[in-house]
């Protein structure tokens, strides 16, 4: 047991500190602790309440300093692609999307730490953003990955931070309440559930406050660089 816990709280501290730095990454960095001694089954709820939690901990924290003005076109097709991604996790394979949206977020992340000037896209207006929110929401419910799709396009679109966490960290806490209820629906959230986040929130707290100190120090070209450098590693973790 206390091994458990150890592990619960090392996998909870690490989700809650990316999160504070960076906005998002909870869901990946928790699995890659979490899956090596849980089953699936056991640790997706688990993940989706941890997460949900860091969430609204950065979002409360944060709420005077962000800009949510980008935020509303993302969350329609976000809220219909997460069942859709889903419908489709029961029908068709799932590694090979893993693998090729790993591979995609690596050489993206990789590519554009090595440029000093990275490409920005201001074309496509409140439209594109909304389909972006879509696809986010179907790898979201297909290989738990609704939230570097935003990350990824609010670099793109050259966004300061306070703009790109005012999409991506809102956008994610809703993608994670979707999850939960549909857990909940089908019987993956127990009481054990309960009780091993319940041994993670002290780690959530103190990883949070660690990870939004160094946000708060973060200039804009800092965090970029921290925002790519963490694509990149969602992005082997999947490939691995």
């Amino acid at each position: 047991m206390p091994f458990e816990i150890a592990i619960i709280m090392a996998g909870a501290f690490l989700a809650a500190f990316v999160v504070g730095a960076a906005g998002f990454g909870d869901a990946l960095v928790a699995a890659a602790v979490w899956l090596h001694f849980f089953a699936p089954a056991e640790a997706a709820p688990l993940i989706v309440m941890t997460g949900l939690l860091v969430h609204v901990i950065g979002l409360a924290r944060l709420y005077r300093d962000l800009d949510f003005r980008h935020l509303a076109p993302f969350i329609g097709l976000g809220a219909l692609g997460v069942p859709l991604g889903t419908w489709l996790l029961a029908r068709i394979d799932a590694e090979p999307f893993r693998l090729a949206v790993g591979g995609l977020l690596l050489v993206y992340g990789v590519g554009l730490l090595a440029l000093r000037d990275p490409p920005t896209m201001k074309s496509g207006g409140r439209l594109l953003d909304a389909m972006v929110g879509g696809v986010g929401g179907v790898l979201g419910g297909l290989a738990g990955m609704s939230g570097a799709v935003p990350a990824v396009w609010c670099g793109l679109r050259g966004w300061p931070k306070r703009e790109a966490r005012g999409v991506s960290q809102p956008y994610i806490l809703l993608m994670h309440v979707f999850s939960l209820a549909a857990m909940a629906w089908v019987g993956l959230v127990t009481m054990e559930t309960v009780e091993r986040f319940l041994w993670g929130v002290p780690a959530i707290l103190v990883g949070m406050a660690a990870g939004l100190a160094l946000y708060r120090r973060l200039d804009e070209a800092l965090f970029r660089r921290l925002v790519l450098a963490m694509l990149a590693v969602s992005g082997l973790t999947l490939v691995v």
